[in-house]
């Protein structure tokens, strides 16, 4: 009797636009698997034929995801060999994919990464903004009054903060920008990979400005950066009251009460209490 193989789920990152950013791991994963789960069957269709090859296509995005476990489970533990692939990038990232690797793991079964091309790392190897740190939130919420909350959460890390953004609502995310930060540095990349790949700089007015000026520039899909908020050297106060809030914060004290005790007890601005208090929250 032969032995049963393993199944297997791989776990591969497909071109951004240029297809020869497919690596020859992924074509040839991609080549001998027995099914493909793909966000869109039909662009994952096109790479297949660009790649020679046929394989039988599983519809799998965030609709239908969560229904798809159990028959992808039932295959691999029959010892199936299939790939995950979004419509471009790598699986997960912004894209769906984490509910079935999730599952598919707790129920011990082998996932395996088949790296590649992944729009934000492109974008900040370009960008020219420290990368050291960074922070990835992906599509920020569609309605202005939830992406700017959001934007204002996280105005006063130092890091890098990096955003997906599409056609439709790149403007509304600038203007949002210009309100909360200011002048602080932004970068688009915009296309990465294709015929009209660009990256542009400049404060959240003047790239608007530049929109204005031609508007080819506000369309594809875009990577939006964002500079951190200046470094600033720690105050007596501002290491006292870090650790107060987070002993509130431990508490379960809420950010806007926490701010406001920080006040009675340290003075300053209720601002800058709640950004710290926002920003300590965030880390956990």
């Amino acid at each position: 009797m032969s032995e049963t193989k393993e199944g297997v789920l791989y776990v591969v990152a497909t071109p951004i636009g240029n297809l020869e950013d497919l690596s020859a791991r992924a074509g040839r994963v991609l080549s001998e698997v027995d099914a493909i789960a793909a966000e869109d069957t039909r662009h994952t269709q096109r790479l297949l034929r660009h790649l020679g090859v046929e394989r039988p296509l599983i519809s799998l995005h965030e609709h239908n995801e969560a229904a798809r476990v159990d028959q992808l489970r039932r295959r691999l533990l029959d010892g199936g060999q299939l790939a995950l692939v979004s419509d471009a990038g790598t699986p997960l990232i912004s894209d769906p994919g984490f509910v079935l690797v999730r599952e598919l793991r707790r129920s011990g079964c082998r996932v395996v990464p088949i790296p590649g091309p992944c729009a934000l790392v492109a974008a900040l190897s370009a960008a020219g903004l420290p990368t050291d740190r960074f922070t990835v939130e992906g599509f920020l919420p569609a309605k202005s009054g939830a992406r700017r909350k959001r934007l204002e959460a996280g105005a006063s890390r130092e890091e890098t903060r990096v955003f997906y953004e599409s056609p439709h609502r790149i403007r509304d995310l600038l203007d949002d920008l210009a309100s909360v930060v200011g002048d602080r540095q932004v970068v688009l990349a915009r296309e990465l990979t294709k015929t009209f790949e660009t990256l542009l700089e400049g404060s959240a007015n003047e790239l608007l400005a530049i929109m204005d000026a031609d508007p080819d520039q506000a369309r594809g899909e875009f990577v939006v950066m964002l500079a951190g908020a200046p470094v600033k050297e720690a105050s007596a106060d501002d290491a006292e009251g870090e650790a107060l809030l987070r002993a509130m914060l431990a508490e379960e004290v809420a950010v806007k009460s926490a701010a406001a005790i920080a006040v009675r007890l340290l003075g300053g601005r209720r601002k800058h209490w709640y950004q710290m208090a926002l920003s300590i929250r965030s880390e956990g």
